[in-house]
């Protein structure tokens, strides 16, 4: 029995090392890949200028006419230094919640809701823990080499201006914003892969990329408001826009 527990633990301790492992490479590989894209979303959610494709690739034409290729990818590094703790920690959190809250459990039937709340739970241990991070990401993303030289000068220039509470400016609408979106992309991607593979018969990388970017879609469709709430408050010091909150932040963007 003690050598059956041994074994067990030793296996769910190599799961979870390597739901790290494949968390952070593939949160690094998407979050690269897609680099100045972010960039210029997080750019037209923070200013008055209206959105069309005309005007994103006049920002990343501009960019790239002013500061070069390279400057494309401003910010990324702060992105990496998030993104891999973040990814890392989301894809195993996911499999230890699915765990606790028994999702595949023979018993557990119709358990959507349970695989929702499994995404939830991950997205918000992920995001709690490595929220100064993002934050440093969206202020280097819309900032120049005059405010912000590097991603230890954030930290530095915020705790002095604003204290610990300025590292953790939009924290609540992140937080109402992961739930949504995290529950309905692990539950999306779950259950696509489900379908696929009994109906049809199908799980290859095609799938699980088309599957994946569906859930993406889902994800981020469904807390997009909070996310522009979130980006506001996080750079106000930069726009010099006051977002103090929630509420004031939803009501002078409705305005």
């Amino acid at each position: 029995m003690m050598a059956h527990d041994i074994q067990k633990h030793d296996s769910n301790s190599t799961n979870v090392l390597h739901s790290l492992a494949a968390g952070a490479i593939a949160g690094a590989l998407a979050k690269s890949t897609i680099a100045p894209l972010d960039r210029t979303k997080i750019n037209f959610q923070i200013s008055q200028e209206p959105y069309s494709g005309r005007a994103a690739l006049k920002f990343l034409c501009d960019t790239y006419a002013k500061d070069g290729f390279i400057w494309l990818w401003r910010g990324n590094t702060a992105t990496m230094t998030r993104i891999i703790p973040y990814a890392a920690i989301q894809f195993t959190a996911f499999e230890q919640w699915r765990k606790l809250l028994e999702v595949d459990s023979l018993n557990t039937k119709n358990n959507g809701g349970l695989k929702f709340l499994s995404g939830s739970l991950a997205g918000v241990t992920s995001q709690t823990l490595t929220y100064p991070l993002d934050l440093a990401r969206a202020r280097m993303a819309v900032s120049t080499k005059n405010d912000y030289k590097s991603l230890g000068d954030v930290f530095k220039k915020t705790f002095k201006v604003e204290g610990i509470k300025g590292f953790y400016r939009g924290y609540v609408p992140t937080i109402l914003g992961i739930i949504p979106y995290a529950g309905t992309s692990f539950f999306t991607y779950g259950s696509l892969k489900s379908f696929m593979k009994e109906k049809h018969g199908y799980e290859n990388t095609v799938v699980n990329l088309a599957c994946g970017a569906v859930a993406g879609m889902a994800g981020q469709s469904s807390s997009y408001p909070l996310d522009i709430i979130r980006r506001k408050m996080q750079t106000s010091i930069i726009t010099g826009i006051n977002y103090s909150n929630l509420r004031t932040t939803f009501i002078m963007i409705y305005k």
